[in-house]
C-alpha cells in the first residue's frame, strides 16, 4: 500500500469484513477480531436516526475498545443530514472513519432517495463528501456499486467525484442496483475505478475463498478487499485469505472443535449485548451459518429455530461432534 489512509491508521491486514445489516453487530465483529480484519465497520446507521438523537441508532455505533480502528458507516439522502451526522460522530471521541454507504439495494433504502440511488447523481455524491470534510477531520470513504442498472454503469464517474471531493479510500461492489445480489460480480467495474481514481480501492462481491480473493486482487489491483456472505458462519476466511497473501500458502481447515468453541463464544457475545431473548432469538441464524457443509444441516437447523434458552443451545452445540 502507498501512503494513505490505511497507512495513516496503522492498518496490516488487506481484508475487512463488509457490513451487512442485522448480522454484522458487536458479538460477530468481535468474533472476527481474532482473525485480522483490517479494521471494524458499523452495521449501517441513518443520518437522520443520529440527528434526532434516535435510541436504536446510537446503539448499532456502540462498540469495545477491542475494535479499532473503528468506522461508522452512515446512509442518507440529504447534505443537511450528512452534515449534522459528521459533526456527532467527531465528537464521540473513539470513531477512526466515516463511511457513506452509497450502495445499498434494498427498497427501503432506495426508496428514500439514500443507498444506490445517489448514485444517479454523480455530482451529489461528490457534494456529500464536500459537506462531510467540511464538518469532520475523520477520513471518509464510500461505498458504491457498478450503477443503477445495465444502462447507467458509472461507477467511475461516482468514483471520480467523491475522490474530487476528497473522498480517502472508495469501496466498489461489481453489481448494479438492480442485480441485487443475482448474477455475477463484475470485476472489470472494479478495474476501472482502481485504474481511474489515486485513493486506495476496496473490491467487494463474491469474494467467498482464498481463490476468489487472489482472483479479485489480481484482476483488478484494488488495495484491499472486503467480504459479506462469504464470512456468515466462517470467520476463519479472513485469517486464510491474509496468510495467503502474506506468505502463499493455504492454512488447513479449522477443526470441528474450533468451530465448537467459536460458536459457544458467539452465543455469549449475543446473549451478553441483546439479553437471552433477543441474542438467542439472533443466535438462531449464525448457527444455522456454522452448520454449512456438515452432514444433515438441514435437519439440524430445524433444530436450531426451535431453540430458546442459552443452556438448549450449549447442549444443542455440544453435539456437533456427533453430526
Amino acid at each position: 500500500m502507498s501512503s494513505n489512509i490505511f497507512e495513516r491508521l496503522g492498518i496490516r491486514s488487506n481484508v475487512l469484513l463488509s457490513p451487512m445489516a442485522g448480522v454484522t453487530d458487536r458479538a460477530f465483529r468481535e468474533i472476527c477480531l481474532d482473525y485480522k480484519i483490517a479494521y471494524f465497520i458499523s452495521e449501517m446507521v441513518s443520518t437522520k436516526g443520529l440527528m434526532y438523537n434516535n435510541a436504536k441508532t446510537h446503539e448499532l455505533i456502540k462498540h469495545s475498545r477491542i475494535e479499532t480502528p473503528f468506522c461508522v458507516q452512515i446512509f442518507g439522502s440529504d447534505l443537511e443530514s450528512f452534515k449534522e451526522a459528521a459533526k456527532i460522530l467527531s465528537s464521540y471521541g473513539d470513531i477512526d472513519i466515516i463511511d457513506v454507504n452509497m450502495g445499498c439495494p434494498a427498497p427501503k433504502i432506495v426508496n428514500n432517495g439514500a443507498g444506490s440511488a445517489l448514485m444517479k447523481d454523480p455530482c451529489f455524491c461528490g457534494k456529500i463528501v464536500e459537506t462531510l470534510k467540511m464538518y469532520t477531520k475523520l477520513p471518509v470513504t464510500v461505498k458504491i456499486r457498478a450503477g443503477w442498472d445495465s444502462n447507467t454503469i458509472n461507477a467511475v464517474d461516482v468514483a471520480k467525484c467523491c475522490e474530487d471531493a476528497g473522498a480517502d479510500a472508495i469501496a466498489v461492489h461489481g453489481r448494479t442496483r438492480s442485480q441485487m445480489y443475482s448474477g455475477k460480480c463484475n470485476l472489470d467495474i472494479i478495474k476501472d475505478v482502481k485504474s481511474s481514481v489515486k485513493i486506495p480501492v476496496i473490491g467487494n462481491g463474491d469474494i467467498i475463498s482464498v481463490q476468489s480473493a487472489k482472483d479479485v486482487i489480481d484482476y483488478t489491483s484494488c488495495d484491499m478487499i472486503s467480504i459479506a456472505r462469504g464470512a456468515l458462519g466462517n470467520p476463519w476466511i479472513f485469517d486464510k485469505i491474509n496468510n495467503f497473501l502474506q506468505s502463499g500458502r493455504y492454512l488447513q481447515d479449522v477443526s470441528i472443535d474450533e468451530k465448537i468453541r467459536v460458536m459457544k463464544n458467539h452465543v455469549l457475545k449475543l446473549v451478553e449485548y441483546k439479553g437471552e431473548c433477543i441474542g438467542i432469538r439472533e443466535a438462531r441464524k449464525h448457527i444455522c451459518w456454522y452448520l454449512k457443509n456438515i452432514e444433515n444441516a438441514s435437519k439440524y437447523r430445524k433444530i436450531a429455530f426451535g431453540l430458546e434458552k442459552l443452556d438448549d443451545f450449549f447442549s444443542f452445540i455440544n453435539t456437533i461432534k456427533n453430526f
